[in-house]
């Protein structure tokens, strides 16, 4: 037997401790996980967003192309609805961009502004931006549109996130 005996008073501490010990980590564990959980969930997906438009369809004049696409929220899954201007320049090659403007965040659209024809004109301040997205000097915008990495897969465009200039 050891010469230090455990009085009843330090059995009762050691025991409510360890009891309480338990209970806490039984408490903090559904918390942690449910804090780590989306963050080790695999993600097979690309970057790359599908659109409904075929490549062989794109002309010069920018056109809006509407797109659907999933968005995650921890465990919230809803399915959202983008746009971008696509259209070809003088090289031939796609150009996607973003219909929000830079000032305020409004929704520009092409060529509706008969004062100002072959331009982006955003509706809430007078905006104005040219056919390749450079914001007019003297308008509102601060920046160019931002611009949509993309990619054709199987004749159709596929948008990536809008990148800005």
């Amino acid at each position: 037997m050891s010469k230090n005996r455990v009085s009843r008073r330090q059995f009762l501490n050691y025991t409510l401790t360890g009891v309480g010990g338990f209970m806490a980590a039984g408490m903090l564990m559904p918390m942690v996980r449910f804090a780590v959980d989306p963050v080790l969930q695999s993600k097979g997906e690309s970057d790359f967003i599908p659109t409904p438009q075929k490549v062989d369809e794109i002309t010069e004049e920018p056109t809006r192309v509407d797109y659907k696409f999933e968005q995650v929220d921890a465990w919230y899954t809803s399915e959202e609805t983008g746009t971008a201007w696509v259209y070809k320049d003088e090289k031939g090659e796609i150009v996607a961009l973003s219909p929000v403007c830079k000032h305020l965040g409004c929704v520009v659209d092409w060529n509706t502004d008969k004062s100002n024809p072959e331009h982006f004109y955003c509706p809430c301040h007078g905006g104005l931006y040219t056919k390749d997205g450079k914001n007019v000097p003297g308008t509102p915008p601060i920046a160019a549109l931002d611009v949509f990495p993309i990619k054709e897969v199987d004749g159709y465009l596929y948008l990536g996130k809008a990148e800005p200039r």
